[in-house]
């Protein structure tokens, strides 16, 4: 029984000293040993087996027994320590902590005192940065007090000054203190519930109404709008004045510059009158000559009286721009009958030639406040526009007074383009006698097939007229002159229209009906004439309406088209080549139809060439290299005109 008990005591211990492999792991660490006895996997038959591994060895059996009781007891000596020891741990731990306890306890003591002490220190400033912010108001409040007295002095002193300087007309110190006066009574807006600074404000404001009529009287004095005779010249009490003007409600400058202006335009008018002789459009450049005097006179008498920026010269300009204007449309309404195409290009010439004068000499500042300026901002503002969609865009013109007076010209521009309708019905007669005189053009293998030379003489007229019609006018007048130009380019391919005689449609309408077997060489260059005429036409014609379009106002770009004689060409063109594909095709016809009639069967011999071969060469031979030299300029047709004839 007591062996049992032993052995279960003996499992309970091996049991108990299973450690976790971590724990073994770092018990290793801390007390590295060598000694198996020390091992986790330790195993008492492997280790007396290397005690004793032979039977000779057990004779020193009692030498190990004797080594192992003396470790055993220096174990249990070591232990017995190591536990006493922990007893007096246990003890000193209990101490520690209750001196600790006592330490917190302390501690806590001490912050709470902080704390308070804090709590009393924070009410200190508080109590001594309320005085602080006290006297840091009483200083910004002392500051504020004197800076307004002072404008309060100088408010009070400026306007005894402003009334007797301007009693005084002392105008050139009344501009820098009016300035002044007007800058330091806006720091007093605030304070007008006070009576005194009311009363002043009202005083400064009653200063610049009377220096306002005072100065108006003073002009009107030395140019009085009343008859043509002109008073003084420039003084500086005037210029003065000028710079007051600038600082007084605009309106005053304004009326001076109005009055100025009417006074110094006042013999235009009497001059030019509608019933003088001079006013008409013969003698159109005699006005240009007077304002060119008068602008003269203006810059060596007046120059320097008013201020720069007032731009005077060109104010005079543009105002003596819009009577000529009004009175040439008045003078033009009224004796209309008498305007023909040379007076009108005329006056047109001289006029925009005087805008573009303007343009050289003025930047056209004045004109923002015109309506010609509203129309050019939305013209450049409409361009602007429009360059995000299409590539290509009508140029707002450079010239900022492009139009001025020309645009009166506009409403009798009818009479230019009936008188181009004219020109191109003569030039068209022209061109159809010459036709008929000359007869078709002679074959020209050398060169090639010659564009007729009407065509392109009508296409240099149709550009000047567009040019010279663009410089006029881009509104209205170019749809008119479009129309027309449409019309001529319709009656050149009918060549004359109702007048008959050779066409170019009735030319190829004959070829395409005749019984003639085969064209003669004269004919085939005809054609070939034609052909090269109306691929010229056609793509001049493009051109036309591309340029068209790029000088028209930008509102009207979609009412020119010129697609429909366009069409009308390349049916001219389809009709050519069909007509030398169908006679070439006749000419080889005999021989294909002889072939098709030849008895095959019968042949036994086959000889170096069929007779109808050498027929269609010949034919082949002598009709294409003529409509290759005559069609030289046009390679493309030519092209087309072989692929046609292949198929």
């Amino acid at each position: 029984g007591m062996e049992e008990d032993e052995l279960e005591l003996a499992d309970e211990l091996e049991a108990a000293l299973q450690l976790a492999p971590e724990v073994q792991q770092a018990i290793e660490q801390v007390f590295p040993s060598q000694d198996p006895l020390d091992r986790a996997d330790f195993n008492a038959v492997e280790y007396i087996n290397t005690l004793f591994p032979t039977e000779q060895s057990l004779a020193s059996i009692d030498d190990v027994v004797n080594k192992i009781r003396l470790k055993i007891r220096r174990l249990d000596d070591n232990i017995r320590i190591v536990v006493r020891g922990q007893t007096n741990v246990g003890q000193d731990g209990r101490e520690a902590l209750e001196e600790a306890q006592k330490a917190i306890q302390q501690l806590f003591g001490k912050i709470k005192d902080i704390k308070d002490k804090a709590e009393k220190s924070e009410q200190m400033v508080k109590e001594i940065t309320r005085d602080i912010k006290q006297l840091d108001h009483a200083k910004r409040h002392l500051t504020t007090s004197i800076t307004t007295l002072n404008h309060l002095h100088m408010l009070a002193g400026g306007v005894d000054s402003l009334e007797a300087m301007t009693r005084r007309r002392q105008y050139g110190e009344v501009a820098n203190l009016l300035q002044g006066v007007v800058n330091v009574l806006e720091h007093f807006s605030k304070y007008m519930a006070i009576l005194q600074i009311r009363q002043l404000s009202e005083r400064v404001r009653a200063a610049q109404n009377e220096l306002g009529q005072q100065i108006l009287a003073d002009f009107e004095e030395a140019f009085p709008s009343q008859g043509t005779k002109r008073a003084g010249g420039p003084s500086n009490v005037l210029r003065d004045a000028c710079l007051v003007a600038n600082v007084l409600d605009p309106r005053i400058k304004q009326e001076i510059i109005k009055k100025f202006i009417k006074q110094h335009l006042s013999e235009y008018l009497v001059l030019f009158q509608e019933n003088q002789d001079v006013a008409w459009l013969d003698k159109v450049d005699r006005r240009y000559a007077w304002v060119k005097r008068q602008l003269v006179d203006y810059e060596e008498k007046y120059g320097h009286m008013f201020p720069q920026e007032w731009c005077m010269t060109e104010r005079i300009a543009v105002d003596f721009c819009h009577i000529t204007r009004t009175e040439l449309a008045k003078i033009m309404r009224t004796r209309a009958r008498e305007i023909e195409v040379k007076l009108l290009l005329f006056a047109i010439q001289r006029t925009t030639n005087f805008e573009g004068l303007l343009a050289k000499r003025f930047s056209g500042c004045t004109l923002s406040d015109t309506t010609e300026s509203i129309f050019f901002s939305m013209l450049s503002w409409l361009a602007t526009l429009l360059s995000f969609f299409k590539p290509k865009r009508p140029k707002v013109p450079d010239n900022p007074f492009h139009g001025i007076i020309s645009k009166c010209f506009e409403p009798h521009l009818y009479v230019y383009i009936e008188s181009q309708d004219k020109n191109l019905s003569e030039l068209i007669d022209r061109f159809v006698g010459d036709f008929r005189a000359q007869g078709p053009p002679k074959p020209n293998i050398d060169e090639g097939g010659a564009v007729l030379p009407s065509c392109a003489d009508l296409f240099v007229y149709y550009k000047k007229c567009m040019v010279q019609c663009s410089q006029l006018s881009t509104g209205e007048p170019m749809i008119a002159l479009t129309t027309i130009f449409q019309k001529y380019l319709r009656d050149s391919v009918q060549c004359g229209g109702g007048g008959g005689g050779l066409t170019i449609t009735s030319l190829l309408k004959e070829k395409e009906g005749s019984e003639v077997a085969k064209f003669t060489l004269e004919e085939l260059c005809l054609i070939c004439s034609i052909l090269s005429t109306a691929e010229y036409c056609l793509a001049t014609t493009q051109q036309l309406e591309e340029k068209l379009k790029e000088k028209v106002d930008v509102g009207l770009m979609e009412r020119i088209n010129l697609m429909g004689e366009m069409d009308t060409f390349s049916i001219v063109i389809s009709n050519s080549i069909q007509l030398l594909v169908q006679d070439l095709d006749g000419a080889c016809d005999p021989a294909l139809t002889a072939m098709s009639k030849m008895q095959w069967q019968n042949v036994e011999h086959v000889g170096d060439q069929s007779p109808y071969v050498t027929s269609v060469i010949l034919h082949i031979k002598q009709n294409v290299p003529v409509i290759r030299d005559n069609l030289a300029s046009t390679r493309k047709y030519f092209t087309q005109f072989c692929i046609k004839f292949a198929k």
